[in-house]
């Protein structure tokens, strides 16, 4: 076996956090009477929420790769669970917006602000260069693999290990995209349902919310 450079010891490092984050994404979902992919939902809403963003059905079907039936069934889940609302936009009633509830947030922040707390104290002993190398690489990195084509030579390949090597629960009921990654980035994130406290990688990211879950898990975004 050809030794391996720093630069693939970290892509791997990298992969195993994915692949962590989505274990934990799974049990999270399954714990709660979810698929993992209502897990990504809600981190997809809570990314959207945190970046401004208007949230409708087809916006986020397209995000999680899932056709008009799928789409439709994931929300109606959701939110008889209690996790998601739809409001008719006041500007044009003809539009129904989606937002993640707040019982969801704190689900999500109960399960994942552990370790997203962990990686926030991690990035705080690290100076402000570092930091932006961080932010640089895994900025690029995630623009690779959402590439169609895995980022080219050098992508993301079979085995390269990148994030979206897929973990438990890629994807969900009613994809129509062979291999839509599962709930996370995060958790209802882009690490999990919440990044640093609900809202970024929780059932998002990894979880929702996000550091990840997409943070990270639901409900990403407190701490910060």
């Amino acid at each position: 076996m050809s030794e391996q450079g720093p630069e693939l010891e970290i892509v791997h490092l990298l992969r195993k956090v994915t692949m962590e984050f989505g274990l934990r994404q799974a049990e999270f979902a399954a714990r709660h009477g979810m698929h993992p992919t209502d897990v990504r939902a809600l981190v997809c809403l809570l990314d959207a929420e945190r970046s401004g963003t208007e949230a409708t059905a087809g916006r986020l079907g397209a995000e999680l790769g899932l056709n008009s039936a799928g789409t439709t069934s994931l929300i109606d889940r959701l939110e008889r669970l209690g996790h998601l609302t739809r409001t008719r936009d006041p500007r044009d009633r003809r539009r129904v917006l989606l937002a993640v509830t707040p019982s969801a947030v704190e689900l999500g922040w109960a399960a994942f602000g552990p370790v997203i707390g962990s990686a926030v104290a991690l990035l705080r002993d690290y100076d402000e260069r570092e930091v932006a190398a961080v932010r640089r690489f895994l900025g690029g990195f995630l623009t690779a693999v959402s590439e169609p084509d895995g980022g080219g030579p050098g992508g993301a390949g079979p085995g390269s290990a990148g994030p979206g090597s897929a973990g438990p629960g890629s994807a969900g009921p009613g994809t129509t995209k062979p291999g839509s990654a599962g709930p996370g980035g995060t958790g209802p994130g882009s690490t999990g349902p919440g990044s640093a406290k609900p809202g970024s990688a929780g059932p998002g990211g990894t979880g929702p919310g996000s550091t990840g879950p997409g943070s990270t898990g639901p409900g990403s975004a407190k701490p910060g």
